[in-house]
């Protein structure tokens, strides 16, 4: 069983002692997931494929509080609020904006990519490296910056 697996068990069963059920309801839906792509796959999770599971579901949140923000739903919006801050709690550190650029800068240089053809080729590249650590869509959007 991967670290990070056991780390989330081990939160369960912490929340669980603290009767903290916001807690509980976000660390269980997180094993949920997990399992859930254990079954679909026959497999069990290394720490990168549950790391893109807790990333697909920190999305979510982010496209639902976004939705429920629009829809005046404050009470939503805390819900979801909280579940993300729990969620976010098992990502590594993210890079920061300066880190993504030299990221980028050294794939360009690296690659010889010089058009906005390349940027499939660019984030193939960076998406090996960059996974878990960055915000792709922020990657995405610094290489159309400094190849346009």
């Amino acid at each position: 069983m991967s670290e990070l697996k056991q780390r989330i068990i081990a939160d369960m069963k912490t929340a669980m002692k603290a009767k903290d059920k916001d807690a509980l309801k976000a660390v269980r839906m997180i094993l949920g997931a997990i399992k859930q792509r254990e079954i679909d796959e026959r497999i069990e999770l290394d720490d990168v494929q549950i790391l893109t599971v807790i990333q697909k579901m920190l999305k979510q949140r982010k496209d639902s509080i976004v939705q429920f923000e629009q829809a005046n739903r404050s009470d939503l919006v805390a819900i979801e609020q909280a579940e993300l801050n729990i969620i976010n709690n098992y990502m590594p550190a993210q890079m920061s904006a300066d880190e993504i650029a030299s990221a980028v800068d050294e794939a360009i240089s690296s690659s010889g990519a010089n058009s906005m053809a390349d940027i499939g080729k660019l984030m193939g590249m960076l998406k090996s490296q960059l996974s878990g650590k960055a915000d792709m869509g922020l990657v995405s959007a610094t290489i159309k910056s400094k190849l346009s």
